[in-house]
């Protein structure tokens, strides 16, 4: 079994859609990788030699950020825009959606479940 980045690698993928697996890398970087190693994309996980791991892992840990680091850089970012009060902080802080979509209806994702208010009681007409 492959493991890079900390990422166990899955056997029977190809190794172009097992490289997916890490945080930070996707389709087209998988690829990018791959070619730089010199490893065909259809070559699957598990028949991949040590030497071929190697080559895939000293690519990734020189040119590219990925899991921990990745995860850590991106939320340095999101407390920088909390900081310095912009819009976009401002809906991190909230935990609305941040990038314009609609909250009337949707959005539940960010907003979490559903907080029932109470409707307006009516009073009762005297005569």
């Amino acid at each position: 079994m492959a493991r890079i980045a900390g990422i166990d690698l899955p056997k029977k993928k190809r190794s172009e859609v097992g490289l997916t697996y890490i945080y930070g890398i996707g389709p087209a970087t998988a690829r990018m990788i791959l070619r730089k190693a010199g490893i065909s994309f259809d070559k699957r996980t598990g028949d991949l030699t040590d030497d071929e791991v190697a080559r895939i892992r000293s690519i990734i840990t020189s040119e590219i950020k990925v899991e921990g680091a990745l995860r850590s850089e991106t939320q340095m970012n999101i407390k920088r825009l909390m900081d310095i009060g912009c819009y976009r902080g401002i809906r991190h802080r909230r935990g609305l959606p941040v990038r314009g979509q609609r909250t009337r209806t949707n959005a539940r994702t960010r907003k979490g479940r559903r907080k029932t208010v109470a409707g307006k009681k009516k009073t009762a007409a005297k005569t």
